[in-house]
């Protein structure tokens, strides 16, 4: 049966990634089981999870590899299971691991997907040498690709993602197995494309790298979003209270003399210029307030710096939350 007419989008509403009520089923086991996400265009966006939890089953659909159980799936408004050629042409897919093929060299690779993808004459061998030295592969042309560091290795592969200078980039794992220069140097390139207004959905077990380059985080568990928004709300999410510590000009007891009248307030440690307050509600407008009103009482605040747990440290709490609650079911 053929796919009905390709719909005429509006460019300017429409999300660069939809997912709606997608459910991918194998035998028993539900991969993904009604998840709903939308990633705006020019977003770079994380995508967290435990093992198992359907990152890369809803990633494989997306890229138009994997077929649903049923649910929407659309990149640039486009619909990936009717028309998957129109999805592939503004999709650029970087696999967790990639083929490599023996006596094949780094520019016959890239020329190899571009003669795939298309591209002739000129216009192939232009395609080819702007990804290669967007990649810095350009010295190394000549290079066996199977022979290539881990991190070459990975370059390669986003290089091949970018042939078809695509508007919507999936990477899978890419930072997976690099040592810390590679990581950052692949961070760094994963900017650049951000800059050029590319829409980039990312997995990655290295939270806080996420958190330095993305403007949102899409937590799934059992196939379910459990969490959207920035890094710093994931940071805060559950957290009913807020500890935050204050230096002062003068006599670090006045803090304590202070917190001991104040509502909400509650004084948990001394320190060298001050102390250690927990604010019983975490809300930004209620910290806010606790801080105008110690300066309007007269202390002397220096630094008033709200702690904050790391990304690991939420996603493993929050893992954990959901885990005691499945097991109470």
């Amino acid at each position: 049966m053929n796919p009905p007419p390709l719909p005429t989008i509006d460019p300017s509403p429409v999300p660069a990634i939809r997912v709606d009520g997608l459910c991918r089923q194998f035998g028993q086991i539900r991969a993904v089981d009604g998840l709903s996400f939308s990633i705006a265009k020019g977003q770079v966006a994380g995508f967290i999870g435990a093992n198992g939890a359907g990152k890369t089953t809803t990633m494989r659909i997306l890229a138009t590899l994997e077929y649903p159980t049923s649910g929407v799936a659309e990149i640039m408004g486009i619909n990936v299971m009717d028309y998957p050629a129109k999805v592939r042409e503004m999709l650029g897919w970087m696999p967790d691991n990639f083929g490599t093929y023996d006596n094949m060299t780094v520019i016959e690779y890239l020329d190899f997907f571009a003669r795939a993808l298309g591209y002739r004459g000129k216009e192939r061998r232009e395609r080819v040498e702007e990804v290669m030295e967007f990649t810095e592969l350009d010295k190394l042309h000549d290079r066996l690709i199977n022979k290539l560091s881990k991190g070459m290795g990975q370059r390669l592969c986003l290089g091949r993602a970018l042939i078809h200078d695509p508007q919507v980039l999936i990477l899978d794992e890419p930072a997976a197995g690099l040592d810390p220069k590679a990581r950052v140097e692949l961070r760094q390139l994963i900017r650049i494309l951000a800059q050029e207004g590319k829409t980039i959905l990312i997995s990655s077990h290295i939270l806080s790298e996420l958190g330095e380059m993305c403007d949102t985080l899409v937590f799934i568990n059992a196939g379910r979003v459990v969490h959207h928004g920035t890094a710093e709300s994931m940071k805060r999410h559950g957290m009913e209270t807020a500890v935050v510590n204050v230096a002062l000009v003068g006599d670090p007891a006045k803090l304590e003399e202070w917190a001991l009248l104040s509502p909400q307030v509650t004084f948990l440690q001394s320190t060298k210029n001050g102390g250690r307050i927990e604010i019983g509600d975490s809300s930004p407008e209620v910290v806010s307030n606790v801080l105008r009103r110690m300066v309007l009482d007269g202390l002397a605040v220096t630094e008033f710096r709200r702690e904050e747990r790391n990304l690991e440290d939420a996603f493993i709490e929050m893992v954990g939350k959901l885990d005691r609650e499945a097991g109470g079911k």
